[in-house]
C-alpha cells in the first residue's frame, strides 16, 4: 500500500477579509473614475451599488457619469451635495423600484434641480417612501404635487429651504400620501392655512413629526391645528416663528398629556 496523498490546499478567504479589499479597490476605482467610466457598466448592480455610495460620499457623481453608474435596480439613490441637474434626473427615471431619493444639497445653493426633472421622477418611481429636496431653490408646488399624486406611499418627505413652495404643496401632501409620518418644511414660505390642509388630510392620523420652524407667516393658528388633528405627533419643532406669541406655549400645555411629545421646541415673542 503506497503513502497516502495529502489533498490539495485550499485557500479559505473569509468574507470578512474580502469586504474591506473589496471596498479598497472600489475607493482607488472611485478616485480615477474618470479613466475607468468605460469599464463600469458592466459591473452587476450590487458592486454598482457599492460604488454609487463611495462616488455619493465624495460628491464625485455628476450629469455625466450617473448613466453608468445607476441601474434599473436600484432602490435608494443618495447623491445629497453631488453637482447633477435635471439632466441627471432622467437617468433617475428608469429605477422604478427606487424607494429612497436624497437630492438635497450641502451648501443651500441647489438650483440645477428644477420641478420639471422632478416632475418626471415621481411619475417613474411610484414607490418612492422617502424624498429629500433640502434647499433644491428651484423646487416649486408643481414638483410637490407630482409626488403627491404618483408617490402614494411617501413616508418621509424633507423640504426645508425649499423658498418657492406655497400652501399648495402642503395640501397635496395632505390630501394624498395618507401613510406621511415626517415632513420637514422649515425655512420656507408657507401659512397657516398650508398646514390646516396638511393635517386636515388622512395623514393626520399617522404624522409623528414635523419641523416648520424657521417659516415667518405662520401663527398660534398653525401650532393648534398640529395638536389638536395629529394624535401620533411625537417631534414638533416651531423655532424662530416670529408672529408666534405665548398663545403657542398654552396651547401647548392645554394639549399635552405627561411625556405625549419625546421632542418639542419653540421660540415665543411677546
Amino acid at each position: 500500500m503506497g503513502p497516502r496523498r495529502r489533498p490539495p490546499r485550499v485557500n479559505v478567504v473569509s468574507g470578512a477579509r474580502v469586504s474591506p479589499l473589496l471596498d479598497k479597490c472600489l475607493w482607488y476605482f472611485a478616485k480615477n473614475i474618470s479613466r475607468y467610466i468605460t469599464e463600469v457598466q458592466p459591473l452587476p448592480p450590487n458592486i454598482k451599488d457599492r460604488l454609487l455610495n463611495i462616488m455619493s460620499l465624495e460628491g464625485q457623481i455628476t450629469d455625466s457619469n450617473i448613466s453608468a453608474i445607476l441601474h434599473p435596480e436600484a432602490q435608494t439613490l443618495n447623491i445629497e451635495g453631488c453637482d447633477i441637474s435635471d439632466s441627471a434626473l432622467r437617468h433617475v427615471c428608469a429605477c422604478r423600484k427606487l424607494r429612497t431619493l436624497n437630492l438635497s444639497s450641502f451648501e443651500k445653493k441647489r438650483n440645477a434641480i428644477t420641478s420639471e426633472g422632478l416632475q418626471a421622477v415621481a411619475a417613474s418611481c411610484p414607490c418612492l417612501q422617502e424624498v429629500s429636496l433640502k434647499w433644491c431653490h428651484s423646487l416649486t408646488d408643481d414638483g410637490v404635487l407630482a409626488f403627491a399624486r404618483h408617490c402614494r406611499l411617501l413616508r418621509i418627505v424633507q423640504l426645508n429651504g425649499c423658498s418657492g413652495l406655497t400652501d399648495a404643496a402642503l395640501r397635496a401632501l395632505g390630501e394624498h400620501c395618507s401613510v406621511l409620518q415626517c415632513i420637514d418644511f422649515s425655512f420656507t414660505q408657507v401659512s397657516d392655512d398650508g398646514v390646516v390642509a396638511l393635517v386636515s388630510g388622512p395623514c393626520a392620523q399617522k404624522l409623528e413629526e414635523i419641523n416648520m420652524g424657521y417659516c415667518a407667516n405662520l401663527t398660534d393658528e398653525a401650532v393648534e391645528a398640529v395638536l389638536t388633528r395629529c394624535p401620533q405627533m411625537q417631534i414638533f419643532l416651531f423655532l424662530e416663528c416670529p408672529l408666534m406669541t405665548d398663545r403657542s406655549r398654552e396651547i401647548l400645555e392645554r394639549s399635552l398629556g405627561p411625556n405625549k411629545l419625546k421632542q418639542v421646541m419653540w421660540t415665543v415673542y411677546y
